[in-house]
């Protein structure tokens, strides 16, 4: 499950949500510690992901920052990370919502899985060191190391029967990195529904990766792979979920998900004689890096967050509070409210500009002029239905496709 980040030590780790930390962990960045250790849960990775996922730093920003200081080459295991985040986008842009149910067939039919997350995971009680130690860490930090992440989708999906798509949302609104494509993409890797197999791991892996607080001796992960993948195939006895295509809304089954910003980030409702006349640049969750330097002077900077999103997705409040510091730091207004009533008001403004966002793409589209970001990895036109052919086609071997 890829992110550019990781979880170097529970209940420690914080993210400030500024530039200048974003920067801060650029500098630090080692490439030949990170891939030797990436896959360690206390390993030497970025821990950048929640500040290229709201936009702090772009992939492109990445690269060139680590590149200055250790001559990276393209072909670095660091660059080919980068690229599963940019390849997770492409097959987003490409198939649209049909990321949010299973690509193809897992190893069990969709209906034979439970569409909600049952308690006993959600208050890191199952008795599983590797899950729990996870889902603490994540509760505390917002972070989850990304070998962590693979362990914790497999055993709720392949162990459990759990929906991929159910642990998918769950997982999305707590992560200060959640993004649609690289989340729920990846969650369908280890399912097996992204992928040509699940992906499996047992108590082993964990003991060969992790803390010894993580080690999982006499669960149900101290097994064979033979024996994992034959649990994977079978069956639970007298499961019948209700719905033959689980979609969970973790609104409903998560009550530490919220979709509203929480106090003190009060926000102010659309409203239409705020921008009459004026030229507007829309600061929305994704885009908190710096101001584009060409903004003319008596541009009013509105930060925004539609209900209309975060009624499908709600957030943790700690990933509401990363969001919002940041926000309040830039924004001269701020606004929530529905999709409609953005429409009407912005319609008074002179003009209206924004940084493209594929999570908002259906209304920024509507109301302004979207600037689309720089990017690393050159546009590949077709649909890419592995990485591997994707990564053939945006970097053979030479810096040039990088664009």
């Amino acid at each position: 499950m890829r992110s550019s980040g990781g979880l170097l030590k529970p209940f420690l780790y914080s993210y400030p949500p500024t530039p200048e930390a974003a920067r801060e962990r650029i500098k630090a960045v080692n490439p030949i510690e990170y891939a030797r250790t990436r896959n360690a849960i206390e390993g030497a990775v970025s821990h950048l992901s929640p500040y290229i996922t709201h936009g702090f730093v772009s992939l492109r920003e990445v690269y060139e920052g680590v590149a200055h200081q250790h001559g990276l080459n393209p072909q670095h295991k660091f660059v080919f990370e980068l690229g599963w985040r940019a390849y997770f986008r492409h097959v987003w842009h490409h198939r649209g919502d049909a990321i949010f149910t299973s690509l193809h067939s897992g190893p069990l039919p969709d209906h034979q899985y439970s569409p909600s997350v049952p308690d006993d995971i959600r208050q890191a009680n199952t008795g599983v060191n590797a899950i729990d130690m996870a889902v603490r860490g994540l509760y505390d930090t917002g972070s989850m190391h990304n070998h962590a992440r693979m362990w914790l989708a497999s055993y709720m999906v392949h162990l459990r029967k759990i929906h991929w798509r159910a642990g998918a949302d769950w997982l999305y609104g707590h992560l200060l990195d959640g993004d649609l494509a690289s989340n729920h993409l990846s969650w369908q890797w280890v399912a097996g529904t992204g992928s040509h197999k699940p992906y499996l791991f047992n108590a082993e892996n964990v003991a060969r990766y992790a803390p010894c607080s993580w080690h999982s001796p006499g669960t149900a992960i101290d097994t064979t792979y033979e024996n994992l993948a034959q649990i994977a195939h079978q069956i639970s006895d007298g499961l019948h979920p209700p719905h033959p295509s689980p979609v969970a809304r973790p609104a409903a089954s998560d009550p530490a998900l919220v979709c509203a910003p929480p106090n003190p980030w009060c926000h102010g409702a659309p409203d239409a004689s705020l921008v009459q006349g004026r030229d507007v640049w829309l600061v929305h969750p994704w885009s908190l890096g710096p101001l584009p330097t060409d903004l003319p002077p008596d541009t009013l900077v509105m930060g925004i967050t539609v209900s209309d999103f975060h009624q499908s997705w709600p957030w943790s409040k700690k990933r509401w509070h990363f969001v919002e510091q940041r926000m309040a730091d830039i924004a001269t207004l701020r606004w929530h409210g529905e999709a409609s009533a953005f429409k009407s008001a912005l319609e008074q403004a002179r003009s209206v500009r924004c940084a493209a966002e594929p999570h908002l793409a259906f209304w920024l589209k509507q109301w302004a002029v979207c600037t689309t970001p720089v990017s690393l990895f050159a546009p590949v036109d077709h649909i890419c239905d592995s990485f591997s052919q994707w990564w053939k086609q945006v970097s053979p071997h030479r810096p040039t496709a990088l664009t």
